[in-house]
């Protein structure tokens, strides 16, 4: 089996992809099929995030381009970018992942499908659209930043799928 375990930036040669959901491609042990269907192992590690594009050498010299696959997600779109901006901060308030993208002038947010917060982002006056689309979330504000299309910038901090939110509350005596 071939094991995967070291990142580098370019190749002259992709000798495999390996198309992965983001919350396979955020944990740092794991096996996959290759889509030539070769079974993979991946150690990366601790904390890496695979995004769209990285590439993986094998402990063979062979090296995998990781795509990312696509996944129930809601697209949110807004009237005016005030709109938008609020619906990012609610979203934010929820510790939910979120995806930005677009420009200035047609920016969106993505978000895994949630209907609860479907709900509440319609409530807002977004426009929420189901779409099955790859989801690339921020990586949050230690996590080094988010790298769009083209950049070559990775996060290394992990992104967790879900967080504990510590009220006064939860606290025992």
């Amino acid at each position: 089996m071939l094991t995967l375990n070291t990142k580098i930036e370019s190749s002259g040669t992709i000798d495999g992809e390996l198309v992965l959901p983001f919350e396979l491609r955020e944990k740092s042990r794991l096996r996959a099929k290759l889509v030539s269907g070769e079974e993979v192992a991946v150690f990366t590690v601790r904390g890496t995030v695979l995004r769209d594009g990285d590439l993986l050498r094998g402990d063979d010299g062979r090296v995998v381009r990781i795509r990312a696959a696509a996944e129930a997600t809601y697209r949110i779109d807004c009237p005016t970018p005030r709109s938008l901006l609020r619906c990012a901060f609610h979203l934010g308030n929820r510790h939910t992942q979120a995806q930005v993208d677009g420009d200035a002038a047609a920016g969106f947010l993505r978000i895994r499908k949630d209907t609860v917060l479907k709900d509440m982002l319609e409530g807002l006056g977004a426009v929420v659209t189901e779409e099955d689309a790859p989801f690339e979330p921020e990586s949050g504000a230690y996590g080094g930043g988010h790298a769009h299309h083209g950049d070559h910038q990775h996060p290394l901090a992990p992104i967790p799928l879900r967080q504990k939110i510590h009220r006064p509350s939860d606290q025992t005596p």
